[in-house]
């Protein structure tokens, strides 16, 4: 019987190579993804192809491909990715580059292009999901949308014979159904088999989290070796249980409980996961440790795909401004409040709204609050951080400004002020009708 093994070499933008390496080298891949992209990834990817427009797509692709391609190509391995972000051309010329560099010539790529919708959504009646309001309310704010595609043009040009798949915002299990749904030759409304090639780039999509990255927590949920995390593996049969695991001899593990945690990640309705391929229903899903390193899951189906499309939305939000001090030694929280309260008095004197500036007191009220992070002990140093947004790029550097000031107009004994400036960029989501968005494979040869 068939199998297809595919591994994930990366889980965001930033993520390690030497992991991917080793799933190249040794795992003994059908094909290799790299999943990069996140909504807000992609809307400051679109601001850098505004300043140039060849710039746009991952900032490490030359990185990653120049690291894997060789073995990949020595050993029949096809690339998927949606490193393209904003500019998948950009990014395949790029690609195109890097393997002649490195002495593979003759190299088929294929680019997907299609999910740039910002025209159709800024001249359409579409709103903004979280709000009612209508998108075209941003006006020239507007940065980006991009709707999340599916896995179709991606089986189309693997057909082609490509050996590299460069997307912008396919959706992120869609990377992994493509080469699934291309491998077993399954028709694009075969939703029961979608929906389980979706359980698969949904357990995989974000890699070393299933092998115990973001699931360790030691004394409680040991996972060996972190340092050298290995990526996973998915081994997949037509009809059988999908086998997940790792190289053999790579750090962290693959368990029944790592593969649940990633199971339920980011899933709203485990009976209706929406996708651009499929209504995916994991309700019924089982998991099963096989061995060491071995985990069969199983029981995932699928409906026929929604009729909307989803589009991530970016659009320009003002300017952040932040600055950062640290006070340590006998009542250093006393002394950090008191900075705290200092910037936000002359803060709100420059014309700062009260609720547009946040101060936090990391290592004691940063993430929860005063009201769940009091436990009665003194930290004995604690670093002041101060947040705001500002229309201007000036205003937004008078919070910086304000808390290096401390080190001679504050409490005592403030040390390792640091401020930065950054471009508020924030989120929305619409939906569009499929029909709307036409996507395109093109094509280049190292």
């Amino acid at each position: 019987m068939k199998t297809v093994r595919v591994g994930c070499g990366a889980g965001f933008s930033g993520d390690r190579i030497d992991a991917a390496v080793e799933l190249a080298v040794g795992g003994d891949l059908d094909f290799l993804v790299f999943e990069c992209l996140a909504e807000r990834t992609i809307a400051l990817a679109q601001l850098a192809k505004s300043q140039d427009p060849s710039a746009g797509y991952d900032p490490w692709l030359a990185q990653r491909l120049e690291a894997v391609l060789p073995a990949c190509v020595q050993r029949g391995t096809r690339i998927v990715t949606n490193m393209g972000a904003a500019n998948p051309s950009a990014a395949a010329a790029l690609a195109a580059r890097t393997a002649r560099r490195i002495g593979h010539r003759g190299v088929s790529i294929a680019t997907v292009g299609g999910d740039d919708v910002l025209d159709v959504v800024r001249a359409g009646p579409y709103v903004v999901a979280e709000t009612g309001e209508p998108v075209a309310a941003l006006g020239n704010r507007l940065v980006s949308a991009n709707a999340y595609i599916g896995a179709e043009p991606i089986v189309e040009a693997l057909a082609g014979g490509a050996a590299v798949v460069i997307t912008g915002r396919a959706a992120d299990p869609s990377l992994f159904v493509g080469p699934l749904a291309h491998s077993f030759g399954w028709s694009m409304e075969d939703w029961p088999q979608l929906g389980r090639a979706t359980l698969v780039g949904h357990l995989l999509e974000c890699a070393g989290q299933i092998t115990g990255g973001y699931f360790a927590d030691p004394g409680l949920k040991d996972v060996a070796d972190l340092s050298r995390l290995g990526f996973p593996i998915a081994e997949v049969r037509e009809d059988d249980p999908v086998v997940v695991t790792k190289v053999a001899g790579s750090g962290g593990r693959v368990t029944a409980a790592t593969c649940k945690e990633q199971l339920l990640y980011e899933i709203h309705d485990p009976a209706a996961y929406l996708t651009p391929d499929t209504v995916a229903d994991f309700s019924r899903v089982r998991v099963t440790e096989l061995g060491i390193d071995r985990v069969a899951v199983d029981g995932a189906t699928g409906r026929p795909r929604p009729d909307l499309l989803k589009v991530s939305v970016g659009y320009h939000d003002g300017y952040v401004g932040e600055g950062q001090v640290s006070y340590a030694g006998s009542g250093a929280v006393a002394r950090a409040q008191l900075a705290a309260r200092i910037v936000e008095e002359r803060l709100q004197r420059a014309g700062f709204a009260r609720d547009s500036v946040r101060c936090d007191l990391v290592g004691l009220d940063a993430i929860h609050g005063s009201r769940l992070s009091s436990s009665g002990v003194e930290p004995y140093e604690v670093r002041l951080r101060v947040v705001a947004r500002a229309e201007s790029l000036d205003a937004a550097r008078r919070v910086g400004h304000e808390v290096e000031a401390l080190y001679t107009n504050g409490p005592a004994g403030g040390a390792g002020a640091v401020t930065s400036v950054r471009a508020g960029v924030s989120m929305a989501s619409t939906f569009i009708p499929r029909e709307a968005v036409t996507c395109r494979v093109e094509w280049q040869v190292s």
